[in-house]
C-alpha cells in the first residue's frame, strides 16, 4: 500500500469512528451530549426500558421529586403500557430508543427509519403525545439517521456519561457518575437489559438509591432531558425546543 493512502485510510477511519460514536458528533445526525451550565441541574437518562423492575424506579424518584427521561423500546412498550402512561404521569418523559435494540451501523436508512417509526407509534400511543428525543442503541449512530430524525421529529441526545451499570456494581456505578456530575450533564443508565423480560437491574436500583440523596445534599436539582436543555440563568443562552441553542 502506498504510505499516504495507507495514512489517509487511518485518518478515514478515525473520522468514520468518531462519527459513530463520539458523543459531541453531530456528523451523521444532530445530536445533544450536555446542557447548559448556567444552573446547578442534571438531567437523568435510563435507556432499554420500560421493564418490570421500571415501577421501582419511578418510586424513588418520586420520594426525591426527581425526574428523568426514559429512552424506550417499543418492543417493551407494547409489553407494559401501563408503565409508559406511569411515568408520564409522573412528570417524567418518555423518549425513543428504537424498536428493538439493534446496532444501526451498517443498517439501510429504510431500516433504520422503520425501527425508530415503530418505537414512535408505540410510544405516543401509550403516552399520549409524541416523544422528541431519540438515543440510537449503543450510543452507534449511522447514515440515514439523520433524515429519520427529521422526518419523524427527533433530535438525538447522547449522554455527559454513561454509568455501565449493565456490568459494574452499584458502588462503582455511583462513583462514575458522582465524578461525571456537573451543571448541565445529561447522565446515562438503564431500566431494561436491551429485549430482557424482567431483568435484573439491582445494581442500577442500589446505584440510584445512592445518587439521590447525594444529588439533593450537593444541591442539584434532577431533571428531564427537556427541562434540562430549557434551563439557563437569567442572563444565559436559551434552548428553543428542537435542542439547538440559541445565542
Amino acid at each position: 500500500m502506498v504510505p499516504g493512502l495507507g495514512m489517509a485510510a487511518l485518518g478515514a477511519a478515525g473520522v468514520l469512528a468518531w462519527a459513530v460514536r463520539g458523543r459531541s458528533s453531530t456528523l451523521l445526525a444532530h445530536s445533544v451530549w450536555k446542557g447548559p451550565a448556567s444552573r446547578r441541574v442534571i438531567a437523568l437518562t435510563f435507556d432499554d426500558g420500560p421493564s418490570e423492575s421500571t415501577p421501582a424506579l419511578l418510586e424513588m424518584l418520586e420520594r426525591y421529586r426527581a425526574r428523568a427521561t426514559f429512552f424506550q423500546c417499543g418492543y417493551h412498550v407494547r409489553r407494559l403500557p401501563g408503565i409508559t402512561r406511569a411515568l408520564v404521569a409522573g412528570g417524567h418523559e418518555p423518549g425513543n430508543h428504537t424498536d428493538r435494540h439493534p446496532a444501526l451501523y451498517l443498517r439501510s436508512p429504510a431500516f433504520i427509519f422503520n425501527e425508530i417509526a415503530m418505537a414512535q407509534e408505540a410510544i405516543t400511543e401509550a403516552a399520549g403525545a409524541a416523544p422528541r428525543w431519540f438515543r440510537a442503541p449503543f450510543g452507534a449512530r449511522w447514515f440515514g439517521l439523520e433524515a429519520a430524525q427529521r422526518a419523524l421529529g427527533l433530535t438525538g441526545v447522547m449522554w455527559t456519561a454513561i454509568g455501565r451499570d449493565w456490568t459494574l456494581p452499584a458502588p462503582r456505578i455511583a462513583a462514575r457518575l458522582r465524578r461525571a456530575t456537573r451543571p448541565g450533564a445529561i447522565l446515562c443508565l438503564h431500566d431494561g437489559r436491551e429485549l430482557a423480560h424482567n431483568p435484573d437491574i439491582s445494581s442500577t436500583l442500589a446505584a440510584v438509591a445512592e445518587l439521590l440523596p447525594w444529588w439533593r445534599e450537593e444541591g442539584y436539582e434532577v431533571l428531564t432531558v427537556s427541562e434540562l436543555l430549557a434551563s439557563r440563568a437569567p442572563d444565559g443562552p436559551s434552548v428553543p425546543s428542537n435542542g439547538r441553542a440559541r445565542r
